[in-house]
C-alpha cells in the first residue's frame, strides 16, 4: 500500500513538472520560433560558404522564412483580413520576399530573424508585465469555509457564493478568502501580495482581514464585510488590468499614423521602383534592391516599440512596490503636476487619534478616573471616544465598571453614572453647559498649549467636579514630513486642505512642513480649492482618503487614494497606494519622469536611425543586410531601454 502512495505521489509529481515544462514552452514559443529561424539561418550560410550544391542553402533559409517569420507573418495578415489595417508587419514580410525574389536569400533570412527576435522581445515585456497580475490571480482562494450559524457545521463553498455577514472559517496556512473583520482567534497574517510588506501582521479580535492574503499559525473566524468583486484584492486585480489595457496620449498617436505611415512608406516604394529606373538609368536589380531596403529601413517598427514595452515595464515596476496605476495616460501625466495636495485626516495623519497627554486631579488615583472612563466610552463609537476607550483599558490594572445608565449628548459629550456617581465627559464647553461644572484656572493654561498643538481636550467631571482631562491627536504618518520635504525638493508646491478648525489645521501643517494649508473646508469647498490651484498651478495631485475627498480627487488632474481608503475614494482615484505610505508618491513621479525620458530618448533615436538610413539609401550607401541591422537594431535597442523601468 505505502509502496503504491509512493508511485502516486511521483507520479503527480512527473505530470506536474511536465506541465510546468510545456507551460515554459508555449510562454516561449515565439522566442523559440525566432531562435530556430536564427539556426537554419546559420546553417545555410555555412551551407551556402561550402561546396555543397546552392539550392540546399535556399531550402535552409526557405525554412528560415517559414519558422521565424510565422508569428509575425500571421500578425499583420490578421490586422490585414479582420481589421483592414496596414501594419510595419506587411511592410516587413514585402521587403523578405522582395529580397528573396532577386536572389537576396541570406538578407531576407537576417531581415526575418532580427524582425522576430525583436517582436519576441516585446512579447517577453508583455510577459513580463503579465507576471506579476498573473500570479495575483493565481493566489486568489476559490473556495470559502462557511460556518452554518444554525447549525455550526462547516461547509466548503465557492467564493462568490459567500455574503456579507457570514462568517468564515481560516485555518493556520490557509489564503484568506474574504475581507472581514476577526470574531474569534489570533493569528499572523502575510499582506505582501498588498501592501508589498514582508513582516507578518499581527490579527486579533475586531482586526480587519483582507482577500489574498495568507494566514499564519492561527485558526480565526471572520465576519464577512464585502462580497468577492468589492473586495481590496479584486480591486486590486481589476485596478492592474485596467491599466494595461489604457493606452497613453503618445502611445494613441503612434497607434493613430502607423496605418497612415504605412500607405506613405509603400507609395515611396512604388516611386523608387520607377523614378530611377526610368529617369536615372539605373538597372532594375539595383533600382528594385533599393526599393526593398527602403521598405525596410523606413519601417517605423522602433517608433511603435518606443512607448509600450517602457510603459508595462513602469506599471509592473509600480505593481511591485504597492502603486496600482488605472491607465498610462496617468503615469505619463504625472510627473507634469506642479502642485500638489493632501487631505490632513487618514492621509497626512494616522486617521486614529490618540490620548498624548492627562490630567488627573490629586484626590482621584489614575487607575480609578481611567477604569470609570473607559467604561463609559466603550458606549461610543465616536473616534475620540475610541481613542480614550483604547488608552484607559491600556492604562487601567482592573476590570471596567458596570455603566448603570448612559446619556449622548449630541455635539458636546456624553452623562452616564457609575456606582452610584455621576459622570459627564466632554469639552469645555460641555462642562460649562453640564450643571456649570468649573475648570481649574490653571488647567485652562495646559488647555491652551495642547490647543496650540492641534490636540482636542477632552474633560472628565465626576458629581460635579473636575476629575481629569485627556489630550488628544491624530498622530502625523510616519516619514510624512520626510516626504512632503523630498517632493518639494522635486519643485512640487504642497498644499494641504482639511475641514478641520484653522488651530488644528495649523499645527498638523507646521509639523508636516506644507507649503500652505487651507482649513474648515467642506467637500464642495474642496473642489472649489483644487479648482484654484488648478488656475494658479496648471497642473494638480490630490491626495486623500474618504467619501469626502472624493469630489476633489476626480476634480484634480491626477487623482491619487490611500489604499487603507474608503471604496469611494479608491474607486475614483488614478491611482492608488496600496500600503499607504505617503513615500511610494515619490516612487510614482520617478517612475512618470523616467518614462517620459525614456520614451522621448527612444523616439529621437529611432526617428534619427530611420532619417539616416532613407538617406544612406538614396545616396547608394545602406546595403539590405546593413538596413536590416540598422533598423531591427533600432527597435531591439529602444525596447531594452524600455525594460530599464523594470528596476525602481
Amino acid at each position: 500500500m505505502e509502496r503504491n502512495d509512493g508511485l502516486s505521489t511521483n507520479q503527480s509529481f512527473v505530470e506536474k513538472s511536465r506541465h510546468g515544462t510545456i507551460s515554459n514552452i508555449s510562454n516561449h514559443r515565439e522566442l523559440i520560433f525566432s531562435l530556430l529561424g536564427g539556426a537554419f539561418l546559420l546553417i545555410g550560410y555555412i551551407v551556402e560558404q561550402s561546396m555543397i550544391p546552392s539550392s540546399a542553402a535556399t531550402i535552409l533559409y526557405l525554412l528560415s522564412y517559414v519558422i521565424g517569420g510565422y508569428y509575425k507573418t500571421k500578425e499583420g495578415l490578421l490586422d490585414l483580413i479582420k481589421e483592414h489595417s496596414l501594419s510595419v508587419e506587411i511592410l516587413m514580410i514585402l521587403a523578405a520576399i522582395g529580397a528573396a525574389s532577386i536572389g537576396y536569400w541570406n538578407e531576407g533570412a537576417i531581415l526575418i530573424f532580427i524582425f522576430s527576435l525583436s517582436g519576441a522581445l516585446e512579447t517577453y515585456t508583455w510577459q513580463k508585465s503579465e507576471k506579476d497580475i498573473s500570479a495575483l490571480v493565481q493566489m486568489a482562494p476559490a473556495d470559502a469555509n462557511l460556518i452554518d450559524e444554525k447549525t455550526g457545521e462547516i461547509h466548503t463553498v465557492p467564493i462568490d457564493d459567500i455574503q456579507i455577514g457570514n462568517h468564515v472559517l481560516i485555518r493556520p496556512g490557509e489564503s484568506i478568502p474574504v475581507d472581514g473583520i476577526v470574531l474569534s482567534g489570533e493569528t499572523t497574517v502575510d499582506e505582501s501580495t498588498l501592501t508589498g510588506e514582508s513582516v507578518p501582521v499581527t490579527k486579533i479580535t475586531s482586526s480587519h482581514v483582507f482577500n489574498g492574503t495568507i494566514n499564519g499559525t492561527g485558526s480565526i473566524t471572520v465576519e464577512v464585510t464585502k462580497e468577492n468583486h468589492d473586495s481590496l484584492f479584486q480591486k486590486m486585480i481589476q485596478l492592474v488590468q485596467q491599466a494595461k489595457s489604457e493606452r497613453p496620449p503618445t502611445q494613441q498617436w503612434i497607434e493613430k499614423i502607423e496605418g497612415p505611415y504605412v500607405i506613405i512608406v509603400l507609395a515611396m516604394v512604388c516611386l523608387m521602383l520607377f523614378i530611377p529606373y526610368t529617369m536615372l538609368g539605373w538597372t532594375f536589380e539595383d533600382t528594385f534592391y533599393r526599393a526593398m531596403v527602403l521598405l525596410v529601413v523606413a519601417s517605423p517598427c522602433a517608433v511603435v516599440a518606443s512607448v509600450m514595452p517602457a510603459l508595462l515595464s513602469a506599471i509592473s515596476t509600480g505593481a511591485r512596490n504597492g502603486v496600482l496605476m488605472k491607465g498610462g495616460i496617468y503615469l505619463e501625466q504625472l510627473s507634469k503636476a506642479n502642485v500638489i495636495a493632501f487631505d490632513k485626516t487618514g492621509t497626512i495623519t494616522e486617521g486614529a487619534p490618540d490620548v498624548t497627554d492627562t490630567l488627573v486631579v490629586e484626590d482621584m488615583t489614575r487607575d480609578q478616573l481611567y477604569s470609570a472612563v473607559g467604561a463609559i466610552e466603550q458606549q461610543s463609537n465616536h473616534p475620540l471616544a475610541k481613542a480614550i476607550y483604547k488608552f484607559c483599558q491600556k492604562e487601567s490594572r482592573g476590570e471596567l465598571p458596570e455603566v448603570l445608565t448612559i446619556e449622548d449628548v449630541i455635539g458636546y459629550g456624553v452623562r452616564a453614572e457609575i456606582a452610584g456617581q455621576q459622570w459627564s465627559l466632554g469639552s469645555i464647553a460641555f462642562m460649562n453647559r453640564s450643571n456649570s461644572i468649573p475648570v481649574p484656572p490653571d488647567w485652562k493654561d495646559w488647555e491652551r498649549l495642547r490647543q496650540g498643538e492641534g490636540k482636542t481636550i477632552v474633560y472628565a467631571a465626576v458629581d460635579g467636579e473636575i476629575a481629569g482631562a485627556f489630550a488628544i491627536k491624530d498622530q502625523i504618518r510616519k516619514n510624512a514630513s520626510a516626504t512632503i520635504q523630498k517632493l518639494k525638493e522635486m519643485g512640487l508646491k504642497t498644499v494641504m486642505i482639511t475641514g478641520d478648525h484653522e488651530t488644528t489645521a495649523r499645527s498638523i501643517a507646521k509639523e508636516a512642513g506644507v507649503d500652505e494649508w487651507i482649513s474648515e473646508c467642506l467637500p464642495e469647498q474642496k473642489v472649489r480649492e483644487v479648482d484654484h490651484l488648478k488656475e494658479k498651478y496648471k497642473s494638480v495631485i490630490m491626495v486623500g482618503d474618504g467619501v469626502n475627498d472624493a469630489p476633489a480627487l476626480a476634480k484634480a488632474d491626477i487623482g491619487i487614494a490611500m489604499g487603507s481608503g474608503t471604496d469611494v475614494a479608491i474607486d475614483t482615484a488614478d491611482l492608488v497606494l496600496m500600503k499607504s505610505e505617503l513615500d511610494k508618491i515619490r516612487l510614482s513621479l520617478r517612475l512618470s519622469k523616467r518614462l517620459n525620458r525614456i520614451v522621448k530618448q527612444n523616439l529621437a533615436f529611432s526617428i534619427s536611425v530611420i532619417i539616416l538610413l532613407i538617406i544612406g539609401n538614396f545616396f547608394q550607401q545602406v546595403t539590405l543586410p546593413l538596413g536590416v541591422i540598422g533598423h531591427e537594431g533600432s527597435t531591439i535597442l529602444v525596447i531594452l531601454n524600455g525594460l530599464r523601468l523594470l528596476k525602481p
